[in-house]
């Protein structure tokens, strides 16, 4: 496992780049790489102008710009704490589970609901299924290091699985085992606020602000096999899309 002195011995006062993006970038990637976890506490400013023979103006500027962009909580009277919120790459069709172990964070599940029933008019059109086909329906809670991030919602059509009980933690693990995991998804975010049930849930307030993700997957033959909708806590996640111009 790195640690953070790694990652501060590689600031270079000879380099041409200013010494505070050396140190804001030597944070970053100690952070990225899990030196520094969810929720740690940094050196003082004072430590780390002390041990890196440096200003404290230039740890301050450092340490702005990560706060800036949300990597650094300031608490007042207690320091510079590594950000909580979870970063959700929209590139790349990933489950929750997935999201949170590559992150270092230990995801697990509530179950609200966990159904066989038959497919609804609504569900029909969106899943392309025949009236009265089978789905599966979850509905649960989903945690990393056992605090609430999402509450999702989730139809899935029944040949993707054998059964209900056949998912476990992740979804997106048992259709794989299946064989009918989704290989592309069209995915919807919009931004909302949390109502008085689904904030209980999540610990939030009624009003704070709230993410909606619906997700339509498919199989590599086209056919869909999921649709969702999950709400994530605003003060927790962010979503990112890379983008290019060709």
């Amino acid at each position: 496992m790195p640690r953070l002195k790694d990652f501060l011995s590689q600031l270079d006062s000879q380099s041409s780049q200013p010494l505070y993006l050396q140190l804001q970038r030597a944070l970053r990637d100690a952070i990225e790489q899990g030196a520094l976890g969810p929720d740690d506490a940094l050196p003082s400013e004072r430590q780390l102008a002390n041990d890196l023979g440096i200003s404290r103006i230039t740890v301050r500027k450092a340490l702005d710009g990560l706060a800036d962009a949300g990597l650094l909580v300031r608490r007042q009277g207690s320091g510079n704490f590594v950000g909580t919120r979870i970063e959700k790459y929209f590139a790349k069709l990933t489950s929750f589970s997935e999201d949170m172990r590559s992150r270092g964070r230990v995801p697990s599940s509530q179950w609200l609901r966990r159904q066989v029933g038959q497919v609804t008019p609504e569900e029909s059109l969106r899943l392309g299924l025949s009236p009265g086909a089978r789905v599966y329906r979850f509905t649960r809670l989903r945690f990393a290091d056992d605090e609430p991030m999402a509450l999702e919602y989730g139809t899935i059509a029944g040949f993707a699985l054998p059964s209900a009980a056949a998912v476990g933690d992740s979804l997106y693990e048992a259709l794989e085992r299946a064989g009918n995991r989704p290989v592309r998804a069209l995915q919807r975010l919009r931004a909302l606020r949390l109502d008085e049930e689904r904030a209980r849930l999540l610990e939030a307030k009624p009003g704070d602000a709230g993410l909606l993700v619906e997700r339509v997957g498919y199989l590599r033959d086209g056919r869909t096999v999921e649709v969702s909708q999950s709400y994530y806590r605003g003060d927790a996640y962010d979503f990112i899309a890379e983008l290019s111009a060709g």
